[in-house]
């Protein structure tokens, strides 16, 4: 039960401390389970990010579950869910209540202008980190470009993006494998 309460808090925790949801969740994410608790490793947590970003959901949510099954199974994962989810639930709900009616005000304009300057911070943020993690290989570069002009230029879905970049990337390294078995023979 004290593991559940704790699990709760901390994805309640993100949920409060997270403005602007996705993406500019992942830094305090990757504080709170890799730097902080030791929940999940930075390799652990760039593959939950790959899955989560192609896997029904938002990535926070999907990342709350698998920490939570992880830890207390099911019900800790229906628990960390929660914890993630409830105080978006809450706080939209009062914004939602409050800002009504005052949407088109230049100072609340201005407010969320700011907002999503910050996100992109954030999400800059999390790139590099992930980036550290994850491209360590001229295959790796050229990899990233690739996805990232498909992106950009053809705007190709991520789902297909991802599926692709795994597909590639196992491919490549059965004919490595075999390559160095045949060098070996």
């Amino acid at each position: 039960m004290r593991e559940l309460i704790r699990l709760f808090l901390v994805f309640a925790k993100v949920g409060v401390m997270t403005i602007g949801g996705g993406y500019a969740m992942l830094p305090i994410l990757m504080r709170e389970l890799v730097e902080k608790r030791g929940w999940l490793d930075e390799v652990e947590f760039a593959d939950m990010t790959a899955i989560g970003q192609c896997t029904p959901g938002i990535i926070a949510v999907n990342m709350a579950t698998y920490v939570g099954y992880k830890r207390v199974k099911t019900l800790g994962g229906i628990i960390t869910t929660l914890g993630v989810i409830t105080p978006s639930v809450l706080i939209v709900s009062v914004i939602a209540a409050v800002l009504r009616g005052y949407t088109e005000l230049p100072v609340v304009r201005h407010a969320f202008a700011g907002i999503r300057i910050s996100v992109c911070a954030l999400i800059v943020k999390t790139v590099v980190s992930l980036w550290k993690t994850s491209v360590k290989s001229k295959y790796a570069i050229m990899l990233v470009l690739v996805v990232f002009a498909a992106s950009v230029l053809l705007d190709v879905s991520p789902t297909f993006l991802v599926i692709g970049s795994a597909l590639v990337s196992i491919l490549t390294g059965l004919y490595k494998s075999r390559a160095k078995k045949g060098g070996a023979k």
